[in-house]
């Protein structure tokens, strides 16, 4: 059984070459799912339990900041880690979106050994592996 990964990114490309990447990167994956938006990506976590949610900062009605917050408010949802892939590159920035609750930052661009290494740091080893924050 592998990760269940959620991207969101209003960039049907950027969603296309982290699906690749994540493919490329030798990470165990059951399932990915795709959002355009912060709105979309919490209609499916309505319906589906991810381990990871992979998002983009800057998207139309909804961000990922906004869907950061969103998740933070609900039990059940608070539980999932989240980890941005952005162009952002301010340290600021990114020390700002993690006392938010964000587990971990990728910069774009990115190679596929990124999300390997920042998914095993974040969850560790499905079916027993410890459970780190980055």
């Amino acid at each position: 059984m592998g990760y269940r990964i959620l991207i969101v990114d209003d960039s049907e490309i950027i969603r296309k070459i982290v699906r690749k990447s994540i493919g490329m990167s030798g990470l165990d994956v059951g399932q990915i799912y795709e959002a355009e938006n912060g709105l979309q990506a919490l209609k499916i976590l309505d319906n589906e339990w991810v381990d990871i949610v992979l998002a983009d900062l800057n998207m139309p009605e909804m961000s990922g900041m906004e869907l950061v917050e969103k998740m933070s408010a609900d039990n059940l949802l608070v539980s999932i880690p989240v980890v941005i892939v952005s162009s952002e590159h301010s340290e600021t920035r990114i020390e700002e979106l993690k006392k938010k609750g964000i587990r971990a930052y990728i910069k774009k661009p990115f190679r596929p050994e990124n999300f390997r290494d920042i998914v095993t740091e974040v969850l560790g080893t499905i079916g027993g592996g410890d459970k780190h924050a980055v």
